[in-house]
């Protein structure tokens, strides 16, 4: 029913990843495989809700606190992960980070810490630094085949008592880590013992794969957090700008309403994104479902010819995201070499890991959402990358 296989040209479009491929990786004629969005179109429904939007022809103020949304998001809880959530518990911004950036503020002060699991999403250390407060560190590190966070260690980090916030990406971007259940109590509850608050980023909670399950952290904790998400990374459609979430509390709750509204001037959210998310919520899942059947095949594709290649990195798809971080360490092969062979040689753009923190050194970071033509012609390049490196 969705042909994921069709290419659609993004060249033109005022698109990140292609028409501005230069502002990275400083030349323009790459094949881009970079930010974190998708070659797809959005999904049928979403572009008939727009339509029909867009026929209206009245583009004036416009309001989210209705139930046409309320039911929506407070739906897909129930229908994708067997969660009744509060409706007076949402709120709306413009964009996931914009929602962390507002609420570190307002839960800690200049000087202060924010904790975070690394390698991360290089816009956590962006937001975190920009708000003059100080990123602490909680290296993942890979037990057998699964990415681990060493409670003692968070338990120790945050007994120092110079944390006011444990930022949390669930699933876990770069990683690919979905938390599990256990994990994700075991946090709550010494973030609880410490009075440290948790910003949970849940923007890639429904890319998840097989038999992992993703849990929502208000289903583990019931105070002091902020979840933040959007149906922009399922969908693809980041560039309508718009996001929700959940505050636990009254009293930060009508203080992100005072700071939204009197503060920052943003009082009318797009009504575009408004739309989108209705539609994506009430009609978009069998859409989503076969998306993900098509992202799982795209990583195990890449497995597949990656390991076919190079069998000493028994590389295994991420539990989450379309984003396969690719850990090419057994090759010992310079980062800044490799980089250098794919943009100048290869004329492919990829994430080098060290983006992400120093725990990337070493990997790559390949975004997996386009069709599969574009995801072979990709790793022909990085593989004939890799090997020119390795004769080097």
């Amino acid at each position: 029913m969705f042909d994921f296989d069709r290419v659609t040209d993004r060249r033109g479009s005022w698109c990140t990843q292609w028409d501005f491929v230069a502002d990275r990786f400083g030349q323009n004629d790459l094949l881009p495989f970079t930010i974190s969005d998708m070659d797809f179109p959005a999904a049928p429904c979403i572009l008939t809700a727009l339509q029909q939007r867009l026929a209206h022809g009245v583009f004036g103020y416009s309001r989210w606190q209705h139930d046409d949304f309320l039911s929506a998001i407070t739906g897909w809880y129930q229908q994708r992960f067997q969660l009744s959530v509060e409706p007076q518990q949402i709120v709306y911004g413009p964009s996931v980070i914009y929602m962390i950036s507002r609420l570190i503020q307002h839960w800690s002060q200049p000087g202060e810490g924010v904790a975070v699991h690394t390698p991360a999403y290089d816009a956590f250390y962006k937001t975190i630094e920009g708000n003059h407060r100080r990123c602490f560190s909680l290296p993942l590190r890979k037990v057998g085949t699964e990415w681990q966070c060493n409670m003692h260690e968070l338990e120790a980090l945050l007994a120092q008592g110079e944390c006011r916030i444990l930022l949390l990406c669930s699933p876990h971007n770069p990683t690919g880590k979905v938390w599990r259940r256990e994990e994700l109590e075991q946090m709550a509850a010494i973030c609880q013992r410490y009075n440290v608050r948790v910003i949970s980023d849940e923007i890639h909670m429904d890319m998840v794969f097989g038999d992992q399950k993703h849990t929502p952290w208000l289903a583990v904790a019931k105070d002091r957090f902020a979840l933040f998400t959007s149906a922009s990374k399922s969908f693809n459609v980041p560039a309508l700008t718009g996001a929700y979430g959940f505050i636990s509390d009254e009293e930060d709750r009508a203080a992100w309403f005072q700071a939204l509204k009197q503060t920052d001037g943003l009082s009318s959210p797009a009504v575009m994104a408004v739309a989108a998310h209705i539609a994506a919520y009430r009609e978009g899942g069998e859409w989503l479902d076969a998306l993900l059947r098509y992202l799982a095949a795209n990583l195990q594709h890449i497995a597949a010819r990656l390991n076919d290649a190079f069998p000493v990195l028994n590389w295994l798809p991420p539990q989450a995201t379309y984003l396969a971080w690719i850990d090419l360490n057994p090759l010992g092969i310079n980062d800044a070499q490799l980089h250098k062979v794919l943009i100048e040689q290869q004329k492919v753009a990829m994430m080098p890991g060290l983006t992400y923190g120093p725990e990337g050194k070493g990997y790559l970071r390949l975004n997996a959402g386009c069709p599969r033509s574009k995801l072979d012609d990709g790793l022909t390049r990085l593989i004939a990358g890799i090997r020119s490196c390795l004769k080097a």
